[in-house]
This record gives structure tokens, C-alpha cells and sequence, in this order.
């Protein structure tokens, strides 16, 4: 197993989790259940954890790509700007999940502006870790790159 596959495997990880978090917590609102609330912060916290050893494996595995054919730098360099902001997003919202659980470990239910934040937060980091995927998926796929906005 190489840089670039430990890279692969892990990064889908946080971001399928953030997804699932993200509709866990709108379902959770829409059946008013302080339960799958609280399942998906533990979602979002998970999702921030995975994400580190994805975020640490990038610069290996762009370093693995650099001799294949069409490697492009300016794809890579793309991707890992909006995969900085993407993991700094999910580890705030999952510092902020955290802290929720363990301040209203007790309360019932949580309070309302804390859910929207981290409705909020929830819903930038989905964001950016999409983005993040789309243009690192453009790395080795050419076919995406053709597709570019």
C-alpha cells in the first residue's frame, strides 16, 4: 500500500460521515428527538476524528502522484486549499459538537441556538469537504477536469 492509497481510503471517511451527520441531525429536528440529536454530534465528533489522518496522508500521497502521467501541480494545489479550510471546518464543528455533549450531557433538550449553530457549522463543513473530494477526485481523474467550473 502506497502514500496515495492510504490517502484514498481515508478520505471518504469524514466525508460520508459529515453527510450522514448533517441528515441525521434534520432528521433528528424533524422527529424533535433529543436522542438522534445527540447521535449526530457523536457523528460530527467521529467525522472530525477520521479526518486527521486524512488531511496528514495528502502531502504524501501528492508526492506518490508527482511522476504519474497527467499530474497536474495547479489540481493539487487546488485541492489542497480548499482541503485546509475543509479540515480546519470539520474540526471546529467537531470541537463544537463535543463541547455541546459534554455541556448538555444532562440537559433536555439541547438549547435551540445550539443546534443551530451547529446546524450551521455542520452544513459549511459538509460543504467544503465536498468541494475538497470533487477537486481531489480532478488529481487523477482527467475526465473530471474537463468538467471544471
Amino acid at each position: 500500500m502506497n502514500p496515495a492509497h492510504l490517502h484514498l481510503m481515508t478520505t471518504h471517511l469524514p466525508v460520508l460521515g459529515t453527510v450522514f451527520g448533517v441528515g441525521l441531525l434534520l432528521w433528528a429536528l424533524a422527529r424533535r428527538s433529543t436522542e438522534l440529536k445527540k447521535t449526530a454530534l457523536g457523528v460530527f465528533v467521529v467525522a472530525a476524528g477520521l479526518a486527521i489522518p486524512a488531511y496528514l496522508s495528502g502531502q504524501p500521497a501528492a508526492k506518490e502522484l508527482r511522476n504519474m502521467p497527467d499530474f497536474r501541480q495547479e489540481t493539487v494545489d487546488r485541492h489542497l486549499d480548499i482541503a485546509q479550510l475543509g479540515f480546519a471546518a470539520v474540526l471546529v464543528l467537531g470541537a463544537a459538537a463535543l463541547a455541546s455533549l459534554i455541556v448538555f450531557r444532562k440537559a433536555r433538550p439541547l438549547p435551540a441556538w445550539n443546534l443551530a449553530l451547529l446546524l450551521l457549522l455542520s452544513a459549511i463543513a459538509c460543504g467544503l469537504l465536498l468541494w475538497t473530494a470533487d477537486l481531489g477526485g480532478q488529481v487523477r481523474h482527467t475526465e473530471l477536469r474537463a468538467q471544471q467550473r
